[in-house]
């Protein structure tokens, strides 16, 4: 059996039938590559185009930041859920960080699975 991480679709880790999947299900991050430290930016995660219908939709993002030199990451940040037909999978948050390190996004779609992406935010 499969640990969870490798259960996790990437569109590096996709394989199969799942490449045709990546555009339309992993996250994309809109987040600016550097920031001020303890100055608060906005991030805004999506996925789509997407159905979004009750038999086939994006259910949740998760956000999480891997900081460096922090003992035990990631950092769970926020779970956002969706219901079908009413919401869209977007979501926008305000965040300052105080060091470097890596947003990771997780989506998940109820008949595809769990798709990651990750960007990098530098902290001046």
């Amino acid at each position: 059996m499969s640990e969870l991480g490798n259960l996790i679709y990437t569109p590096q880790r996709a394989s199969g039938e799942a490449i045709t999947k990546v555009e339309s299900h992993t996250p994309k991050i809109h987040a600016p590559d550097k920031v001020s430290k303890n100055t608060p930016f906005k991030v805004r995660v999506e996925v789509g185009p997407h159905p979004n219908t009750v038999e086939h939709s994006i259910r949740w993002i998760e956000l999480y930041f891997k900081e460096e030199g922090r003992a035990f990451n990631p950092v769970f940040l926020g779970r956002y859920v969706f219901e079908p037909v009413y919401h869209e999978p977007v979501v926008e948050v305000t965040l300052k960080l105080a060091k470097s390190g890596r947003l990771i996004a997780e989506s998940y779609c109820n008949l595809h699975g769990v798709w990651e992406s990750s960007k990098d935010i530098v902290v001046e």
